[in-house]
């Protein structure tokens, strides 16, 4: 049975044309402030009405800044997309385009705790697919270096596991702190990549575009 495989360069273009157009549509849930609102409350006032709405956009951007540089390490091995991968490409975009929706949501009900969770689910899926191609693209590429694959699929797993524990303590911790569970994916990051370097990493990765 014959392989069916896709170009990638148009892949990789239509990629980057939904990541670019999710992280912009973000902006548009800050809404401009009214003249009106400005003159009566002052403009600090109204710009601190509007802190939920930055929280989710700088949160959202972040995230999706994050998986865009994913796709961009573990897409350089990909030679040509076969029809799982490019299904998990799809199912990772349906959860990239819908988080300005999980975010509006959020922080349309700032407060709330369901509502953070939807935004907790939307990230949770995303990093399940992320982690999923990054597998896939570790299989069907058997030239990806073994400690490449382990340090793409640590930093994926990382993030999935922060949003999940962020779910599950929404209704358990304060607010503010199982908001600002994000920042340890940082902290993860950062040693994880400290880890990996110190493995060798760096040679692996400048092999790879040496060749």
């Amino acid at each position: 049975m014959m392989l069916l495989t896709f170009p990638k360069k148009r892949i990789l273009a239509f990629n980057d044309a939904i990541f670019s157009i999710a992280i912009t549509l973000l902006v548009l849930d800050i809404e401009i402030p009214d003249t009106a609102a400005i003159r009566t409350d002052g403009i600090w006032q109204v710009l601190g009405n509007l802190i939920p709405n930055f929280i989710g956009f700088f949160v959202s951007f972040l995230v999706i800044s994050l998986y865009w540089i994913s796709h961009l390490k573990f897409s350089k091995y990909i030679k040509l997309y076969d029809n799982r991968l490019l299904w998990l490409n799809l199912l990772l975009l349906l959860f990239i385009v819908l988080l300005p929706f999980s975010t509006a949501f959020y922080v349309n009900s700032f407060n709330e705790d369901s509502a953070f969770q939807v935004y907790c689910i939307n990230l949770i899926f995303l990093g399940i697919f992320n982690f999923l191609m990054i597998r896939h693209v570790a299989k069907l590429n058997t030239k990806m270096p073994k400690l490449v694959s382990r340090w793409l699929k640590f930093r994926s797993l990382n993030v999935n596991l922060i949003w999940v524990l962020s779910l599950a303590l929404a209704t358990v911790l304060p607010d503010l702190i199982s908001r600002l569970l994000f920042v340890l994916i940082f902290v993860f990051q950062f040693w994880g990549d400290r880890y990996f370097k110190n493995k060798g990493l760096l040679k692996k990765l400048h092999k790879k575009s040496t060749t």
